[in-house]
């Protein structure tokens, strides 16, 4: 007998990327990617997050995809400096992290490859991809996250994983049915031949 289990699935609203140095990175990965810490210049984005979505890390000098992890708090406001101040801003806004997949330095994926696929880059020239990627903080397409942390899974999990499949399920739209036309050589065209 069912004991009336409910289990509240949280989807994504929103999928992230993080650009990082590499030293603010490995400030985040060795808390364990339980915290990040965002710029106060994007203020506006950074209140669009919310619980469950999805964060893609990336390290801007190397040009690479290194981890994913998701949302699991709003953002806050700290006091506490833990990352390096890049440029005159520091990182006063926290989320807090659950950690995804997580790329051993030797894994991590060239942007280079996978850029020519992104939806996000597209109205970029294709050998100027990188520049899409200038700020700290990208709103990306779904279909982009899956993709490259669908890349990531196969390196992290080796050859026994298997993708999950994101091909959309068929339109159950109705046919057309062409029986409401009339053919050529009916109706009128009869009529003016027998006249």
């Amino acid at each position: 007998m069912a004991h009336g289990l409910v289990f509240e699935v949280c989807m994504p609203s929103n999928f992230w990327m993080m650009i990082n140095n590499e030293e603010n990175y490995r400030i985040t990965k060795e808390r364990g990617f339980t915290l990040l810490g965002l710029k106060a210049q994007h203020r506006r984005k950074v209140q669009r997050i919310t619980e469950g979505d999805r964060v893609l890390l990336y390290i801007s000098h190397r040009r690479c995809f290194a981890a994913t992890a998701t949302a699991m708090s709003s953002f806050y406001e700290a006091e506490e400096e833990i990352w390096v101040k890049e440029g005159s801003t520091g990182f006063p806004y926290h989320i807090k992290l659950k950690p995804g997949v997580i790329l051993e330095d030797s894994q991590f994926i060239d942007a280079n490859m996978l850029a020519p696929r992104l939806e996000y880059i597209k109205r970029w020239n294709p050998e100027d991809w990188y520049m899409a990627f200038q700020a700290n903080l990208h709103l990306l397409p779904k279909n982009d996250f899956i993709l490259i942390e669908e890349e990531m899974k196969k390196l992290h999990f080796g050859k026994g994983y298997v993708p999950a499949d994101f091909n959309p399920p068929a339109n159950n739209q109705r046919r057309r049915r062409s029986g409401g036309r009339k053919k050529a050589g009916s109706g009128n065209a009869q009529t003016a031949q027998s006249a």
